[in-house]
């Protein structure tokens, strides 16, 4: 069970939200000037209307008096129609702006933390945070952050407005008014909590779902299909009454607002109507309450609270944006490891070659800082070619991913003597090339994939490493050769066609260190030493370090390590 939002951290996600609006304050600022320049117009068309009825009923001028007045107050019509649509317009793309540089942030800490930071969530639960949720951002910054300023700074021009013709109208709206915010406040404690409620139930029913399609052939092979479509069943109305009881907190703070707007309108109205009536003589001046200063009034009493409606109606924009930034802050601010940039280090770097490989007490971490493996102890020499062997879950591919910069370490790890927390990441992964067990292709076609690895390579380029990955007849036998789509999840090719892919890709980017992680695991015994084959043959010159389970002749290694009990066991072999 989830537990409930403090409002300390409800506080900080707010801060953390404004914060993020920073980078576009200008866009914020249009907004709201936009907003204040628009009350301008409705002060000035309430005061024409107020003077033409009071021409018109009072002072009994002609129809022609008022020419003047009637196309200036159309002229405000049009000027705030097009003031409207502008701050639509600005609204959105500062919405838009914002949602497009917090997703880049994800997708950034995504490619940041690599292999380590996608395994430890669902494919649907990232799908849910990257989409759904910087989605929910938009009405709070398009919406609720420029109308929060707004609910300030209109209030006070209307009061500013009717003062100088009625003190005691301004003074009923002006101490009925902090009656909405706090009765916003009382229905809207929880909103927050619901939101995120809702929030987790719809990232674990996607992430659920999208798990069990993708293993829908296992789920049928063991019969489970029945009990796999109550556990969706079951996720998806947790979720349904989760969003209703998001629906419930939204109609009520709506019928909160239009009763005490209501009310307090009423209330402006009743006084002028006994004024009228001689009842009450309070309020003017000049103890006349002229026609003028009630039409003023009581056409300005509903624009007085519409921003204070306006607020509490994207009030729940608020609570749903506090809910999704908690996941999108936790997500962002957890530790991965970072890129300290030091120029002088930096210049220090063999950017050519790879000379050395030295190890301290080094201990991998998660990337919630857990210990992985380790304390190792090791020093690599040019040329190497390793092969690091173990059982599974002794952190083999720890290692590897660590070289790749994709987890945090203690202790010291130096390339050519740098510390390699100061190396530029970039530049570092430059040197490298990586293919796994399970080689990720797009869906896209076989040209477009190995292109990934060099987009500006020449054709002469491109046929070379499809010949040298031995791909030439099986892209001969398709009927759009290597311009043919491979399909969802690689559908369409074989584990070992899908490999041959992904070392032509690998080929066509140069390389002074190849990372492979079991590489043939998926493979038949005659593909697997295929593949080891065009391995060797094509990084005969290339320094190697390959997460093995099984010894092979066909790969020539220097040098073997045997991690055992998170330790490694050193082998020589000439």
């Amino acid at each position: 069970m989830s537990t409930s939002l403090d409002k300390k951290r409800q506080k900080h996600l707010l801060s953390w939200l404004k914060q993020q609006a920073k980078q576009h304050k200008h866009l914020l600022k249009l907004s709201v000037l936009t907003g204040f320049i628009s009350a301008l117009c409705i002060v000035a068309q309430a005061a024409l209307f107020a003077l033409i009825l009071q021409d018109l009923i009072i002072n009994q001028v002609n129809v022609s008096a008022i020419f003047t007045p009637l196309i200036i107050l159309a002229s405000l019509f049009i000027f705030r129609a097009v003031l409207s649509y502008a701050r639509e317009q600005v609204n959105f793309l500062l919405g838009q702006n914002l949602r497009q540089s917090i997703r880049q942030q994800l997708i950034n800490k995504i490619e940041q933390g690599g292999p380590a930071t996608i395994n430890q969530h669902t494919s649907g639960g990232l799908s849910t945070l990257l989409i759904e949720q910087v989605e929910d951002l938009q009405d709070f910054y398009a919406r609720y952050l420029p109308q929060m300023r707004l609910a300030t700074i209109v209030p006070m021009l209307i009061l500013i407005a009717i003062v100088p013709f009625n003190w005691a109208a301004a003074l009923i709206l002006l101490c009925t008014a902090p009656l909405i915010p706090i009765f916003m406040i009382f229905v809207g404690m929880g909103a927050a909590d619901v939101n995120r409620k809702n929030f987790k139930a719809l990232a674990y029913l996607s992430g659920h779902f999208l798990d069990r399609l993708k293993g829908l052939q296992t789920i049928r092979l063991f019969n489970q299909g029945q009990k796999q479509t109550e556990e969706i069943h079951q996720a998806a109305e947790d979720f349904r009454h989760k969003t209703m009881s998001v629906l419930k907190m939204a109609f009520l703070s709506s019928a909160v607002l239009e009763f005490f707007a209501s009310i307090s309108i009423a209330v402006v109205a009743v006084y002028f109507g006994f004024s009228y009536l001689g009842e009450l003589n309070f309020g003017a001046y000049n103890g006349v309450i002229t026609l003028f200063a009630g039409f003023f009034a009581l056409i300005l009493a509903p624009e007085f609270f519409q921003p204070l409606r306006d607020l509490g109606t994207y009030y729940h924009a608020k609570a749903q944006a506090i809910a999704a930034s908690d996941n999108i802050e936790t997500f962002l601010t957890q530790n991965h490891q970072q890129n300290v940039h030091d120029d002088s280090v930096q210049a220090g770097l063999t950017i050519d070659n790879i000379n050395t490989i030295f190890a301290q007490d080094l201990v991998i971490l998660s990337p919630d800082q857990q210990p992985i493996v380790g304390p190792l102890n090791f020093e690599l020499q040019s040329p190497f070619r390793l092969a690091l062997m173990g059982i599974s879950g002794e952190g083999k591919s720890s290692l590897l991913n660590v070289l790749l910069g994709f987890l945090p370490y203690q202790g010291s790890l130096k390339i050519n003597g740098i510390e390699f927390e100061t190396l530029d990441i970039e530049k570092w992964r430059r040197q490298l090339s990586w293919i796994g067990q399970s080689p990720y292709l797009l869906n896209d076609t076989i040209r477009n994939n190995i292109l990934l690895a060099n987009p500006n390579a020449t054709e002469q380029m491109i046929d070379n490493v499809i010949k040298q990955s031995q791909l030439k007849d099986f892209i001969n036998q398709l009927p759009n050769g290597i311009n043919t789509a491979i399909g969802e999840d690689s559908v369409r090719l074989s584990v070992g066609q899908a490999q041959r892919i992904a070392i032509a890709r690998a080929l066509l980017k140069p390389c002074h260190l190849l990372l492979l992680d079991e590489p043939t695991a998926s493979l038949d015994k005659q593909t697997a030493h295929e593949i080891e084959t065009i391995l060797a043959n094509n990084y005969q010159a290339c320094n190697m370090i390959m997460v093995t389970h099984q010894m092979t002749q066909e790969m020539s290694f220097n040098q073997i390590w045997r991690l055992h009990n998170h330790q490694i066991n050193l082998e020589k072999r000439e």
